[in-house]
């Protein structure tokens, strides 16, 4: 039989992988209002400052591995031959993620 105790523990862990999740969003979205309020959020919910600041990290050097990637696209349609390395691709043995 679960206690109280363990299902406010689950609940805590989700709300901070959520909250964590969208700060990552937040970042990749270039919206700062949302991440604003997030950051808020997410410091209530218990999560750090080195916890956010990772997260947001993270999911700027995604965005930056998609923003090589589609300028590699346009450079193709346009007619442009030069490409760019994308940080995380089947050949290379890099992460985006650092």
């Amino acid at each position: 039989m679960e206690t109280a105790k363990v299902r406010m523990e689950e609940k805590v862990l989700q709300d901070k992988i959520e909250n964590l999740i969208a700060i990552c969003a937040a970042t990749a979205a270039n919206c700062i209002p949302c991440f604003e309020h997030l950051y808020e959020k997410a410091i209530n919910s218990g999560i750090t400052i080195a916890e956010i600041k990772r997260a947001s990290d993270i999911a700027g050097q995604v965005k930056k591995g998609a923003h090589i990637a589609l300028t590699n696209s346009i450079n193709e349609l346009v007619g442009i031959d030069e490409t760019h390395d994308l940080p995380c691709s089947p050949t290379s043995n890099k992460s985006c993620c650092g």
